[in-house]
Formats: C-alpha cells, sequence, structure tokens
C-alpha cells in the first residue's frame, strides 16, 4: 500500500446515450488504469457520475418533451446500465442532482464570494426579442471568433475547440427559433480567475502532462480572465444570495465539484461519512483526471483555481492523461445526424471485451483516432481471435487431451525454455510500465506481442510429435506446462482491458478466485502443480463479412 489515489472520469451528461467516442476518451482509459492498480494493490477510489444541470439538459430534454428532471433520470439510469455491460468498474457512480452535491457547491460558491473572489457585475449578455428572454450559451449558435465556422455553439466551437464567451460569437443568433439576438444588460457573478494567473503558472510548470494538455493550458492561462459562474436558466443549482432570485450557477463551475461530492456520497454508503477526507484532504493522495480533450481547461485551469481559493487545502489534479478526439467512419460522432453507434444494440451481437481491446489497441492518446468497421472486424478476427484466442484454446486443448486437465510439472529447461520464460516476464514488466504510464496502445501491442511468442514456441516445440514418443515424457511437460504458464501470464496482463475473457482463462485453468481481485506479483508465480483445469472452451468467434455489412448498411442508412 502506497498513498490513497482518486481517479475521476469525466462525468457524463445526462442527455443522451454513451457511445464509443465517451468510452475511449474518458471512461475505459481510467477503468484499465484503475483495475491494474487495483491488482498492484494501491489504495485507489474510482469516481464518476452523471452531470445532471446546464443548458445542453434543457435543450435535449425540450427536443424530448421530457421535464428536466425526468429527462436526467433516464439517461443517468440508462447510461448506468451500460458502464455496467462495458465492464467499467467505478466505486461510486454519482449524479448532480443528488442534494448533497447542491450543498457543496453553494458552500464553495459561498466561501469564494465572502473572500472577494466572485464579483457582481451588470453586462449586455445575448437576448432574444422573438422569446423575449435571455439566451444562455447552448442556446445560441453563430460564427466562431477564432475559427470562422458559422454553426459555433454559444460557449464552445466544436471545429476548433476554442472556448469563449457567448457575446464573443460573431452574428448570434437563436439556436431554437433561428432569431437574431440582440445585446442587452443583465446581472450576473463572476469569478476572478485573472486573480489565479501566476499562482497557476507556476503551479503548472511543476507538472509532467502530455505536451498537448501543457500547451493549452498556457495558452489559457495567458488569456484569463474574470468569467461568468451564473446562468439566466430554471434547471441548475440556484445562486445562494438574496438578490441573486431566478439565476443559477453555471454548469462548468458545479460540475467538477460533483467529484468531490461524489465522494461524499461514495462515504456515506460506507457508512463513514468523514472517509472522503483521506482522498480530498491529504497532501500525500494523488488525483488522476481522466478527460477528452475539449475538457482540458475545465480540469488543467478553472477548477485547479476554484479550488485555489479556498481556506482548506482541496487536493488539485495531479495528472491529465487526457484524450483527443475519436471519430467513427472518419466523421464526429452524431445522434442528431445519425451518425452513431447504438450501444445496447452493438453488446447484442458483439461482446464488452471486443469493442474494450479495439479501443484500447486504436486509443487516440496522442492525435484523433477512428472507429472502423472494417479495421473493428480486423482486430477481433486477426488479433483476439486468430493469435490470442488460438492460443490460448489449443493449449488448453492439449494440455486436456494429454494430461487429463491437469498441470504438468516444467522439469528441463534447454535455451528454448528459458527464452520464452524470459520473454514472458519482460512483457509482465513491459506492460507493467505501459499501464502506469496510460500507454494503452503500447499495452495491447505487448498483450498481441506475447500471444505470437507463444504460438511461436509451440509450433517450435511440436507438443504432438513429442507425445508419440514415452522416452520425451520430460520435454512435453515442460513444453506444456510452460505454454500453460504463458496462457496465465496473458490472462494476468490483459486482465485490465479485456476483464471477462481473461477470468475465463482464469477459470479454465482451475482457479475459483477473482482474477482482478489477484494480486500482480502472482504473474511471475508458476501455476500449481496438477491443478484440475476445465474443460476449455473458446473464448471468441469469428465475426463474418455479412454481420459487418449490416451495422454499415445501418450506419448509412440512418445518417440520410
Amino acid at each position: 500500500m502506497t498513498h490513497p489515489i482518486i481517479v475521476t472520469s469525466a462525468l457524463l451528461y445526462a442527455n443522451g446515450p454513451l457511445h464509443f467516442g465517451h468510452l475511449a476518451g474518458a471512461y475505459l482509459p481510467a477503468d484499465v488504469y484503475v483495475r491494474y492498480l487495483r491488482m498492484k494493490r494501491e489504495d485507489v477510489l474510482f469516481i464518476c457520475g452523471s452531470d445532471e444541470y446546464g443548458v445542453a439538459i434543457t435543450l435535449s430534454a425540450d427536443m424530448a418533451g421530457r421535464s428536466f428532471q425526468e429527462h436526467v433520470d433516464y439517461f443517468h439510469h440508462l447510461n448506468q446500465k451500460l458502464f455496467l455491460k462495458m465492464d467499467i468498474s467505478f466505486d461510486h457512480y454519482s449524479r448532480t442532482t443528488w442534494s448533497g452535491h447542491a450543498k457543496t457547491v453553494q458552500e464553495f460558491f459561498l466561501e469564494l464570494y465572502e473572500k472577494g473572489f466572485i464579483e457582481e457585475k451588470t453586462e449586455n449578455h445575448l437576448y432574444s426579442p422573438e422569446d423575449q428572454r435571455f439566451l444562455a450559451d447552448r442556446y445560441v449558435v453563430g460564427i466562431c471568433p477564432h475559427c470562422g465556422y458559422e454553426q459555433a455553439r454559444g460557449d464552445e466551437c466544436q471545429k476548433c475547440g476554442a472556448s469563449y464567451e457567448a457575446t464573443d460569437l460573431k452574428n448570434p443568433r437563436s439556436k431554437m427559433s433561428d432569431a437574431p439576438l440582440i445585446l442587452k444588460p443583465s446581472k450576473h457573478w463572476y469569478y476572478r480567475f485573472d486573480l489565479f494567473q501566476q499562482r497557476l503558472l507556476e503551479w503548472l510548470e511543476k507538472k509532467d502532462w502530455k505536451p498537448s494538455v501543457v500547451n493549452l493550458s498556457k495558452q489559457y492561462i495567458r488569456e484569463l480572465h474574470a468569467r461568468s459562474i451564473t446562468r439566466d436558466l430554471d434547471w441548475g443549482i440556484p445562486v445562494p444570495l438574496p438578490e441573486a432570485a431566478g439565476k443559477v450557477l453555471y454548469v462548468w463551475f458545479d460540475a467538477p465539484i460533483g467529484y468531490i461530492s461524489a465522494t461524499k456520497e461514495w462515504a456515506e454508503l460506507q457508512h463513514d461519512p468523514d472517509l472522503w477526507k483521506k482522498y480530498w484532504l491529504n497532501p500525500q493522495a494523488e488525483l488522476i483526471h481522466f478527460i477528452g480533450k475539449d475538457n482540458i481547461p475545465f480540469h488543467t485551469i478553472f477548477f485547479p483555481a476554484t479550488l485555489m481559493g479556498l481556506d482548506t487545502a482541496y487536493k488539485t489534479v495531479d495528472q491529465v492523461p487526457a484524450n483527443e478526439f475519436f471519430l467513427l467512419e472518419g466523421k464526429q460522432f452524431s445522434k442528431s445526424e445519425g451518425w452513431y453507434v447504438d450501444l445496447s444494440t452493438f453488446l447484442e451481437t458483439f461482446t464488452a471485451d471486443q469493442i474494450r481491446y479495439y479501443l484500447v489497441a486504436n486509443a487516440p492518446e496522442n492525435a484523433d483516432s477512428d472507429f472502423s468497421w472494417r479495421e473493428f472486424q480486423a482486430r477481433c478476427n486477426n488479433e483476439l481471435l486468430a493469435k490470442f484466442g488460438n492460443f490460448v484454446h489449443r493449449v488448453l486443448v492439449f494440455a486436456q487431451q494429454r494430461y487429463q486437465g491437469k498441470i504438468p510439472p516444467i522439469t528441463l529447461h534447454d535455451e528454448g525454455d528459458m527464452q520464452f520464460m524470459e520473454n514472458m516476464h519482460r512483457c509482465i514488466d513491459a506492460i507493467d510500465g505501459a499501464y502506469a504510464h496510460f500507454s494503452l496502445r503500447k499495452a495491447a501491442q505487448i498483450v498481441m506481442e506475447l500471444a505470437q511468442i507463444g504460438n511461436v514456441y509451440f509450433d517450435m516445440k511440436k507438443p504432438w510429435v513429442l507425445a508419440k514418443d514415452l522416452s520425451n515424457k520430460h520435454l512435453l511437460d515442460t513444453t506444456v506446462g510452460l505454454c500453460l504458464e504463458c496462457v496465465k501470464t496473458l490472462a494476468f496482463i490483459s486482465a485490465p482491458m479485456i476483464p471477462s475473457s481473461a477470468q475465463k482463462i482464469w477459470a479454465m485453468l482451475g482457479f475459483e478466485t477473482n482474477l482482478c481481485d489477484t494480486s500482480w506479483e502472482e504473474a511471475k508465480k508458476n501455476l500449481p502443480v496438477h491443478q484440475q483445469m476445465t474443460s476449455p472452451k473458446p473464448l471468441f468467434v469469428k465475426i463474418e463479412d455479412s454481420v459487418i455489412q449490416v451495422e454499415l448498411d445501418k450506419l448509412y442508412h440512418q445518417n440520410k
């Protein structure tokens, strides 16, 4: 055991279903990392939840014909089920509409307000004469002030990723009616981010983050100014001031605080209400935010600056392994345009481990990557099935046939045997480092490298030939025993990324325990000699061309 570690994935907006882009960016990388830490016996807490306030919620609820609460309830429960089906192992999945969240956010606001970090200002805001109301940023579209994209949202540009105030847009208009907007004075409350500029720069200089994360963060810090944290909206956490009737706190202010309130809720469920302090008020703790690149400034600038303004020394982020965008057949996922893959129906045809492996092997770690149906088919068939699954199955079947399913002793070692064992240990060490440094693509490569090494060794040793001569019994024992050690090693090192398949291998080797609860240190220990294995079953099935064609036809048909 070392220091406490709290891992968060970006709170998921409760205005739509979970999709591959979400999984690849914030949830699967975090889950793989957390599963690895648990096997390393680290004290890790994995926190997430639904982000249930803000204009995006009201917009989608209006379009769906639901009340705001009905809308977030629907997607909160739907996404909880999808996370479970995808084997995402949160310690707690909370929601920002639980009462403890509003209490925590309002306490933060009042302390910051009393310390002079929040100021009241009356400024011009976008107003719709046609609707006779002020429009929050997500109800506004216009021309991006940075790249000129003509359909930019009121808070950020979907094309270039720039963040700005809605009043910065050129030719702003209502997203609902397309009517032009005018500027009209309105009173709001602003957080003085400019007061934290130097402190943030000094803090950032100590971070060993991806260059893309550091560069974007520095760019935002240089342009820091007071930023509105309230909105004219019917749905949100009320501003806790008598003179702020009808105003709510802007979702970007309340949502990151949700990590803290969710941990408080988790602590209450553990019947130890102060347990959250072990993670958030402990200077020895480590905080890691898994996010997509569009969330970088909120987690590296705005949330840390919020915490810096408080008297209580809350933990600020130590690592931000932010991923780039994940596309679908070369285009951004879009439910409104029919360009998406429904995860619920996907899991009726394919397994969670198939998509987990594909997303890990194709992770958008340093550049945008893409979900392609044909590439998905190729990776599942050529790597998971033909390389990984085939090696596991042929070894287990042979051991079942020649040894009645009992693990043979390893007695003799020639140079090839020694090299095989060294390769196994090398792969364990290499993937240990890959997981520790958030290098998922490399981890997937190491798994397949070891599977290939196992196949080559099996073919080189030709145990089916050795079995024909009784004088080769010790050679056969060693060959099969080492191949079973490789099967066990593959189960260990792949468990964080494909936990269900790894557990099946573990069970077929004769273990009744949960592999993910087994210490990583056991990976290099030999299997118990004569342990009774269970009947082997194939891990994966071939994905036929016809199955993929159905999915492609479905995608292009719904996009018409």
